[in-house]
């Protein structure tokens, strides 16, 4: 997975069975004064221009911090959006009394270099400035678009995955069926990443509980470990990308 390291993690109060209050962000500006958020400062990109720019080029984007992966070594890991696309930000420098300033739904002017790994395409090598204005996304449906080429679109964003039925991960030391893994391969202990299968239509897709993100204590965590074969549960999270996607999953509830 991604970059390993030592992490201090830095968790927000909980909300259901999620690792932060904007499971179910309310899509809007929430700073007061209604703003257009598809606004962009003088030599800030539009999504599409950022999209379209190439790999190690230098961009420049304003965004919207959706939640905070990690703080360590005053470097910062962030998923950001705006109304149009996502950006994740890895590892950009910063004090720990700014990343405590960081809040979901802070605006952000985010200048570095259009980095790709593994099929992930982040910002790297960033400096920051915060700026006016607030949104929390409202997380896109792209259920309907699992297995097909246009859910890359939504790498980055906040997204969710309705009526997804629990399959089994892999099998425990006494060789039965089990709902989730510590560790792709069943290798960790509580504390590490989370991986679990979910089907749709007759597909398996694997999902990860990202420990920096949502650490054992959380929610999400907690009801990942509860999961039995055969429920069927709504999810939301990242659409992170790991050699194809890899959503980092930040609420799980039953369906409805």
């Amino acid at each position: 997975m991604k970059k390993t390291g030592s992490i201090v993690l830095i968790t927000a109060m909980l909300a259901l069975a999620g690792c932060s209050g904007s499971g179910s962000g309310s899509g809007s500006n929430s700073g007061g004064a209604p703003a257009d958020i598809n606004a962009k400062s003088e030599g800030v990109m539009t999504y599409a221009e950022y999209d379209a720019a190439a790999l190690d080029t230098k961009v420049t984007v304003e965004t919207y911090v959706q939640a905070k992966q990690s703080w360590w070594d005053n470097k910062a890991t962030l998923y950001t959006q705006d109304a149009d696309g996502g950006y994740f930000i890895y590892d950009m420098p910063i004090s720990e009394a700014d990343y405590g300033k960081l809040k979901d739904g802070t605006k952000i002017k985010v200048t570095g270099y259009k980095a790709e790994w593994s099929g992930e395409v982040e910002i790297v090598d960033a400096e920051f400035a915060i700026e006016n204005g607030s949104y929390i996304a409202q997380p896109i449906d792209v259920t309907d678009l699992l297995g097909k080429d246009d859910l890359v679109k939504h790498q980055n964003m906040k997204v969710s995955f309705k009526g997804m039925t629990v399959e089994a991960a892999g099998k425990d030391d006494a060789g039965n069926d089990v709902a989730y893994l510590y560790n792709w391969d069943g290798s960790g202990t509580r504390g590490n990443d989370l991986y679990f299968n979910v089907s749709k239509d007759g597909n398996t897709y694997t999902f990860t509980i990202r420990a920096y993100l949502c650490n054992e204590d959380t929610d999400v965590y907690k009801a990942v470990e509860a999961l039995k074969i055969g429920d069927v549960v709504d999810l939301e999270g990242f659409l992170y990308w790991y050699e194809g996607p890899n959503p980092h999953i930040t609420s799980v509830t039953a369906a409805k």
